[in-house]
């Protein structure tokens, strides 16, 4: 199935950090299936994509860490500045919802608040490239790989 296909029963969608990192560096085997991803998202106002602040901390780091200004600002800029995409804040609900799945499914910290973000705020979709977090059954994950 092509993944513009999947809109087709899915309006929001809840994106993890690694389809941001594949877009904003283009990467070479992932770039073009996030680029396709995100301008769907940009050209289809009934598609409602957000992610969290976890997001935001993953993105940063190794910019920050290699004094790269220049690509933490494009982070900034699409994360922060984007229409139809929103970030989302961790708060006490969502940190409760975190730890249930990570007593569930034993997983890592960002992946449960990631995925908890998702669903409190009504995801049906949730986009990675963590082919582990298939095992989760509370929403529908997306692996960018299987679309390429």
């Amino acid at each position: 199935m092509e993944i513009e296909k999947i809109f087709n029963k899915h309006k929001r969608l809840m994106i993890d950090t690694a389809p941001v990192i594949y877009f904003i560096e283009e990467h070479s085997n992932y770039g073009n299936i996030s680029e396709k991803l995100f301008r769907i998202i940009r050209d289809d106002y009934s598609i409602t994509a957000f992610s969290s602040v976890i997001t935001l901390i993953e993105v940063l780091t190794q910019p920050f860490r290699k004094s790269l200004n220049n690509i933490a600002d494009k982070y900034r800029t699409f994360l922060l500045h984007s229409s139809n995409f929103i970030i989302y804040p961790v708060d006490t609900i969502i940190a409760e919802k975190s730890a249930q799945l990570r007593a569930k499914y034993d997983m890592k910290t960002p992946d449960a608040i990631q995925i908890s973000v998702g669903l409190e705020n009504e995801a049906t979709l949730f986009i990675t490239n963590d082919k582990e977090l298939k095992r989760i059954k509370e929403i529908e994950v997306l692996i960018l790989e299987d679309y390429l």
